[in-house]
């Protein structure tokens, strides 16, 4: 099912992929809503383990939600091994971050999947906002917590990223020594991604007006006028929707994956406001990427993906050990929930062997 080897890139950014990708024929034009194949179960439960809802404090004292799932018949006089889980950019730990949650405690490990601040359950306002640097911190403040608990041996924690939660670890596992092995899925550097949108395809000029709208934006914000949301996953498919848009709508916008926090709305799923989006533009997080090393890195992409050059890049620049896994005919969303092609076993013999 997997290549070592890896594959060029195929896509644009998702935020201009009406414009950008029109005519791209890589990908299947019949993809329809909610295609659940290859066992697509975003929402699994296991009676192996037991689930706790938690939150804890960042160091910028805000209020970070999780969910910490426990391996049943867990020897409670012992410390093992944890692992910290990031949902994709503009989702919720019930999206995805979940079930790797779920599976890897399965396999012995105490998990804890997170919600990004600003987004689900974490603290955080305005609703959606970007904060790169607060996004990092929020995996160090899941290690603050994971350090404290009677189980957990805090110097044998690793991480998750999946999606853009794979660029923020990465910034987190920089300056974060307690994380002792990361592992990122269908990564987006969501920084290279706003400058430059995938394959290069942004020029100067098109990013300098990206930025003036949303400077504007604020002005407009500040005298008290309505938020503006940008990028995320279409909410409405046409005969003329680009095969990556169906790729998300079947996740987000359909009951295969779609789900709203308790007070939040379905419209804004996704989709951060668009003033603080330029955020992105000064997020660097493949810069220094080597001195990550001796920890070892982890990159699984999907041979399809249009992800798949953020993984390429970061396997290119991180220093030994490292390892670019490249996952046979998967795409960027179906290594979200589809529990046939996420290479679950490779995970747990990574983590087995890095936080012995």
């Amino acid at each position: 099912m997997y290549k070592a080897t890896a594959f060029a890139a195929t896509a644009r950014l998702l935020s201009a992929v009406t414009a950008i990708l029109a005519g791209f024929s890589m990908f299947s034009s019949d993809l329809r809503g909610q295609d659940m194949n290859n066992q697509a179960d975003n929402f699994y439960k296991s009676d192996k383990v037991a689930v706790e809802k938690v939150t804890f404090k960042n160091q910028y004292r805000m209020s970070i939600a999780g969910n910490l799932f426990v391996p049943k018949g867990l020897n409670r006089d012992a410390k093992h091994p944890a692992i910290v889980v990031g949902h994709p950019m503009g989702a919720v730990k019930e999206q995805s971050a979940n079930l790797y949650a779920t599976k890897m405690a399965e396999r012995g490990f105490v998990t804890l999947s997170i919600d990004l601040p600003f987004w689900g359950e974490s603290e955080g306002e305005p609703r959606n906002l970007v904060s790169p640097d607060l996004y990092a911190e929020s995996f160090s403040a899941a290690v603050d917590f994971l350090g404290s608990q009677p189980l957990v041996d805090k110097g044998r924690i690793g991480a998750i990223g999946i999606c853009g939660s794979g660029s923020f670890v990465i910034s987190a596992a920089k300056i974060d020594p307690r994380l002792k092995a990361i592992a990122t899925v269908s990564m987006y550097d969501m920084g290279a991604a706003n400058r430059h949108s995938l394959r290069k395809s942004q020029t100067v000029e098109q990013r300098k007006q990206v930025i003036a709208e949303a400077a504007s934006q604020r002005d407009v914000e500040y005298a008290g006028g309505a938020t503006r949301y940008t990028s995320g996953s279409v909410h409405e498919l046409s005969a003329s929707s680009h095969p990556i848009e169906r790729e998300f709508y079947d996740f987000y916008r359909t009951p295969r994956g779609e789900f709203t926090p308790k007070g939040s709305s379905p419209v804004l799923t996704t989709h951060p406001t668009l003033s603080s989006n330029v955020k992105f533009m000064n997020f660097y997080p493949f810069n220094d990427i080597e001195t990550i090393s001796p920890r070892p890195l982890l990159f699984i992409a999907g041979e399809k993906a249009h992800s798949i050059e953020f993984s390429e890049d970061a396997y290119r620049l991180a220093a030994e050990p490292k390892e670019l896994l490249i996952v046979s005919d998967a795409g960027h969303v179906d290594l979200y929930d589809r529990v046939n092609v996420i290479p679950f076993d490779k995970l747990t013999s990574f983590f087995t062997e890095h936080l012995k």
